[in-house]
């Protein structure tokens, strides 16, 4: 069988895991040919691949990135690009892929699929917010790395009796926002799934400072914003491609904290840092599992699904129930960050 790969959306650690893992099992296992297709959706609308091996592969599994580059590019929402990408199929007698992204690139995999291509996707992206898998590819390392950064800026807010605020990313979903938080010991954390009230923040800060620290961490992620009717005028800002402008809500919340409080306050914005490098040997894991699942789903005659890990266990969930939908941060969650500040 012919076999195409693609990664779409933005980059992550643990992709290079998932792309080494399809094509050692299709090749290994089925004797497959596969076809890597460059910058996801629109080298497959362009007709840019490149041939995988096992010898392609060759120490790819701990770097990060991928080796096929990444756009974002969507054939549902480009005129003609559907075609184009179907025409592309036939022309190279592709006859399956393994679509790797979140959910936009899920979205096109599914528009994909309903014209006839076999497809299988991967879930990845460090948001953390496909819905049907409780874990997608990117975001343990995107933790860890958030983590780390907490845990340093520990010593040096304490040192200089100051407030940190540290942006993480998390558009809509709060995911690296919360656990990092929890992990790394943060007094306030604020996701978009909860608007804040600037003045219960700050009244909690006065309180933390008079009667036991020196000291705060307030980790927010991008996506997050007060609530209606509260008197921290905020509007979110947007830049041309639709992405929220790093350091906007950080910025903002530093200046509101240090002018209510009186507190020195300083802003970390971790941006890339969290998508890029090294992946951990957590999400190396689950881009293999996730690889070999998805050859194995195309043998069996599998299309138009994803793979996700419920209960320890990779499943194959039907694209067009997660497509659209968001999987955002329960409230347990978000109740046990509060209950640790």
């Amino acid at each position: 069988m012919r076999i195409g790969v693609l990664t779409g959306g933005g980059d992550c650690p643990g992709l290079n895991a998932a792309i080494r893992a399809v094509v050692k099992r299709a090749e290994l296992e089925y004797g497959d040919s596969i076809l890597g297709f460059k910058n996801g959706w629109k080298g497959a609308a362009e007709g840019d691949l490149m041939p995988l091996s096992r010898a392609t592969m060759r120490n790819m599994l701990p770097q990060g990135g991928t080796i096929l580059g990444t756009a974002r590019f969507h054939p549902s929402t480009k005129d003609g690009s559907l075609d184009q990408v179907l025409r592309t199929m036939e022309a190279e007698h592709v006859e399956a892929m393994v679509c790797i992204g979140g959910d936009g690139t899920l979205k096109a995999a599914n528009r994909v699929a309903e014209a006839g291509i076999k497809m299988v996707g991967i879930p990845k992206t460090i948001d953390n917010d496909v819905v049907g898998t409780e874990l997608s590819i990117g975001f343990d390392t995107a933790v860890s790395i958030a983590t780390e950064a907490i845990d340093r800026l520990h010593t040096t807010a304490e040192s200089h009796n100051r407030v940190m605020v540290v942006e993480v990313m998390g558009h809509h979903a709060g995911w690296i926002a919360i656990e990092s938080g929890i992990a790394g010991g943060a007094e306030v954390v604020l996701t978009p799934e909860r608007p804040f009230d600037i003045d219960e923040i700050c009244e909690a800060l006065k309180h933390r400072h008079r009667s036991h620290a020196n000291y705060s961490i307030i980790v927010v992620a991008e996506g997050a914003e007060p609530a209606e009717g509260t008197s921290m005028e905020y509007k979110t800002q947007y830049s041309v491609n639709g992405s929220i402008v790093p350091g906007s809500i950080s910025e903002a919340l530093g200046r509101e904290i240090a002018d209510r409080t009186g507190f020195e306050t300083r802003v970390t914005v971790l941006g890339h840092v969290q998508r890029g490098g090294t992946p951990t040997a957590a999400d190396r894991i689950l881009g293999s599992r996730f690889g070999v699942a998805a050859v194995d789903a195309i043998h069996s005659g599998h299309t138009g699904v994803i793979t996700a890990l419920q209960q320890e266990k990779v499943v194959l969930v039907p694209i067009d129930e997660i497509a659209g939908k968001l999987k955002t941060v329960p409230e347990e969650l978000i109740q046990t960050a509060q209950a640790l500040a």
